[in-house]
Formats: C-alpha cells, structure tokens, sequence
C-alpha cells in the first residue's frame, strides 16, 4: 500500500465513512492516477478538468456518476494534499431528475418465479420484502431476523444507520424453507458466500446483481434494465399504492429527507389516477358534435 493511499484510508477511516464509501473513493483516485500514469500528487487543476471531461465524452458516465467521482478527488485534494479546491473551475454537472423504474406488482411475482435458483429467489424475495438495499441484503445476519417481534433490523445502512422494516408472514414462511433445505447451517450471516453458501463471509453485492439480471433475462423483462434498486423502487411505490403514508415509508427507506422519498408520489398509479385533470372540467362539445355542426 502506499503512503498516499495509506493517508486516504486513515482520513476516510477518522470520518466514519462506510466501507463501501472508502472502496468508491479509493478507487476513484486510482483511476484518476492510471488514466495519467502518474501519481495523483503530481496532478493538478488542468488534469481534474480534463478527466471530468473524458468521464463524460469517453466514457460515457451519467452526470451522478460523475458528481460522485469529483467528490472523491474533492476529499483527496483537500483532505490528503491539503490543497484547495475551486469549485468554479470544476463544476459538479447538472444531475437528471429522471424517476426510477417501477415494476407492477404482477411483474414483480414474473421477475421471483424466473430466479434462476432457490437462493436467488430467497435474495429477490428479501430485498422485495424489506426494500433494502443490495448491500444492506448482503450482510444481513440470521440475528437480523427478529420472528418474535416480526422485525428485520437493517444494520449499517447507508450513512451507518440503522433501521427496522416490518418482516412479512410470507418471508418468514420462505426463509425457514430456505433454512431447512440448507446442509450446512450458517452461524452468522443470514446469505454466507462461497458456491455451497457456507462461508465465514457474506454474499457480494455483485452476487445480489447478478441475481436480478438473470432473473429479468429469463422473465422477458430484460429490456426494462431491472437491477436490486428496482425491487426498492417497488417496495416503497406499492406500499404507498396500499395506503402507507410517506413517514412511515421514508423511516422503511431510511431515508434522510421526506423530500427524497416524496418521489414515489409521481411513481403512484393511486395517486396519478385521483388527481384529475383540468381538461375534465371543461364544457366543450365533442368532436363528433363540432363536425355535425360544420
């Protein structure tokens, strides 16, 4: 490891930044150094905007991508060099405000009946289920599993928060089937890794990808580029079809603003459906009316 990165790592580490936070930086900036062969301490403003440029006409990246990959290069500049940072000088881009996907509820039983196995279909049920992220999923524990208040704790949630979502009937019912037709029972993680799910360690996040995608291949559903996130989309956009109100849903979320989850009111078929338009109040005579008269 070098002393750079060493000194990136205590100074992420000091600030309480996830795992997965550390990883993403981390590696940003060893991108950022590779893509100039050479070490990022010798780089400067000219070479910030020029990478921010490329992330976008080279590689293509979607302007969220790109704000998160400035964020990291802002820490290591400021945090680790102690330079300043002109903000002037490199923009973070305009972020899209397109919605998210949502799946119907007759889709989403489409997408768990084609998993491609019994644990896959465990994992897209649980994320479904819960509405968790795919790294929340990854790491839960079988102590996460709470049958006698009927609770999942979701520990170290993004932001490091901790939270509680409702465990369903049905889940329960299929994670003891799961459980049972296990060899091997796990001690510690509810998703253990390795190909026999055995491991000391859990399940990548990756594997929760991967999951959904061979999922939505063999459901026909592939080209609606369905991901783990997706499954969060629907668990909260369903909920607020079934009558939850936004608090409850943001607290299931573990969001940090009402504002954020306050888009699933656009996503909502309830919703749109109650909201007439100013059209209907209209008193105009029909078209077939207004050709008779001509």
């Amino acid at each position: 490891m070098t002393h750079l990165r060493q000194l990136m790592l205590e100074e992420l580490r000091r600030r309480n930044y996830s795992a997965g936070t550390i990883r993403a930086y981390i590696g940003a900036v060893n991108h950022f150094s590779r893509h100039f062969h050479r070490s990022p301490d010798q780089l400067g403003l000219e070479h910030i905007r020029q990478y921010q440029a490329a992330m976008f006409t080279q590689w293509k990246l979607t302007p969220n991508t790109v704000a998160q990959q400035l964020s990291a290069l802002r820490f290591f500049f400021t945090q680790v060099l102690k330079r300043e940072w002109s903000t002037a000088a490199t923009p973070y881009p305009r972020r899209g405000s397109s919605l998210p996907l949502v799946l119907s509820q007759e889709e989403v039983a489409r997408l768990i009946d084609a998993a491609a196995s019994p644990f896959y279909r465990i994992l897209l049920m649980t994320l479904y289920a819960t509405g968790a992220r795919r790294a929340e999923l990854a790491r839960l524990r079988i102590s996460d599993i709470d049958s006698r208040r009927m609770i999942v704790h979701i520990q170290g949630g993004k932001g490091r928060k901790d939270r509680d979502v409702m465990l369903s009937p049905r889940l329960l019912e299929e994670l003891r089937a799961y459980w049972r037709g296990l060899r091997r029972k796990p001690t510690d993680w509810l998703f253990p890794g390795n190909r026999y799910h055995t491991a000391s360690r859990p399940i990548s996040a990756g594997l929760v990808w991967i999951a959904c995608q061979t999922a939505a291949e063999r459901a026909g559903l592939a080209h609606k580029n369905i991901h783990p996130h997706t499954l969060r989309h629907c668990f909260a956009t369903h909920l607020l079809e079934a009558g939850a109100d936004l608090r409850t849903i943001q607290i299931l979320l573990g969001h940090h603003s009402l504002d954020v989850t306050s888009v699933y009111l656009h996503l909502s078929r309830k919703h749109l459906s109650a909201t007439a338009s100013p059209l209907d109040a209209l008193t105009i005579s029909a078209q077939g009316e207004q050709q008779h008269s001509s």
